[in-house]
């Protein structure tokens, strides 16, 4: 919201982006006086401090209840007053962070510390159902429009800034540990939630509260785990050569069909590399249309010479399959009068007959 609202040039003048590479109540800042990251407490008092200043905390607050709301869908989103009342009894340290961040002037002008830290408390105490979580995670790897209801909340760099923050700072001390195995921005919190952002395909949000020593959720970081050893959704997992993992984002139809028609083409064009590839990735080489032509079919019509020798040679292409109106590729090749192609199929024919004259008269002795 706040970059938003300021921009990232303004918001970074006052917090950093680096992982602080301590515990996230830490008293401490970066070399520029920044606290590290909005995602340590001190950064997310300095972050409070920047949302609609100048307005009253009761109208910030309710301006930061509206746009949850709105993130959520509409969906379930509360406050919970015991919680507020709890987080403000024990401040001691959120006091102790305050106290230094205001005597290093990280805040803006006329910052009243203990209101504050009250808005800060209560941004603490935002109660959510998993299922409204759900909806702000799948906000969040929608660049900023809400699935559900089609409104566009935040501007996408907001997301992309917010998103890349998370991947690298939102697991407490085991941030670096969740970006290597997990590989997807995701964050914690201490009442055993965590949000998972798979960007541009859904969002997760789960909550079990027993806790590591890290404080995050030990089946919440165990289902983020198994969730990318099943699913290619680790960002640096290949979408094409990770063979072992589904891809629940590309339709099995759909796989079928970008990879017919891709063979094909590579087939109509004479693209004997492209050919070469399609047959180093196992692909069945004698795949058919709707109309039953196969890749020897197209390049026998168009007098690809070299595609027809590799697809008999070295792909075992049958050269007697025959597409919907009967026709075999030497048909069609002598259609387009492609003599070369019509010289090579008949000479493959021969071979194979005789290959299966052999077998018989083998059989029979």
């Amino acid at each position: 919201m706040v970059l938003d609202e300021l921009g990232p040039a303004v918001v970074h003048q006052y917090v950093g982006q680096e992982p602080s590479g301590k515990a996230f109540n830490t008293i401490g800042l970066d070399p520029m006086n920044r606290p590290h990251n909005p995602m340590v407490n001190a950064g997310a008092v300095v972050i409070c401090s920047l949302l609609k200043q100048g307005m009253n905390m009761a109208d910030k607050f309710d301006y930061n209840q509206q746009r949850l709301k709105q993130l959520a869908g509409n969906e379930f989103v509360s406050f919970n007053n015991s919680i507020f009342l709890s987080e403000r009894q024990t401040a001691d340290r959120n006091f102790a962070i305050g106290y230094y961040l205001k005597e290093k002037q990280c805040f803006p002008k006329g910052t009243n510390l203990h209101e504050l830290l009250d808005f800060y408390f209560q941004l603490c105490s935002v109660e959510m159902t998993c299922d409204s979580g759900a909806v702000v995670a799948a906000t969040l790897a929608n660049g900023g429009i809400c699935p559900i209801t089609g409104v566009k909340i935040l501007e996408p760099y907001c997301i992309r800034d917010t998103l890349s923050l998370m991947l690298s700072c939102g697991m407490y001390d085991y941030s670096g540990q969740f970006a290597f195995k997990v590989g997807l921005p995701g964050k914690s919190g201490v009442s055993g939630g965590i949000m998972l952002v798979v960007p541009n395909v859904m969002g997760i949000f789960m909550w079990s509260p027993p806790l590591d020593h890290y404080g995050n959720s030990c089946r919440g970081i165990q289902f983020c785990e198994d969730l990318v050893k099943t699913f290619n959704f680790h960002n640096y997992d290949n979408l094409r050569h990770t063979q072992k993992k589904m891809d629940p984002r590309i339709l099995q139809i759909d796989t079928q069909t970008n990879l017919v028609v891709n063979l094909l083409f590579a087939a109509y064009n004479g693209d004997v590399t492209a050919i070469r590839r399609c047959a180093l990735m196992g692909m069945d080489m004698s795949q058919a249309d709707y109309d039953g032509r196969t890749a020897l079919h197209v390049s026998a019509a168009e007098g690809h010479l070299a595609v027809v020798k590799f697809l008999l040679e070295k792909c075992n292409c049958s050269p007697t399959l025959k597409d919907r109106w009967n026709f075999m590729p030497i048909d069609d090749a002598k259609r387009f009068n492609r003599q070369n192609c019509v010289d090579v199929l008949q000479a493959f024919m021969q071979k194979e007959k005789e290959k299966l004259m052999n077998l018989g008269s083998g059989e029979d002795k």
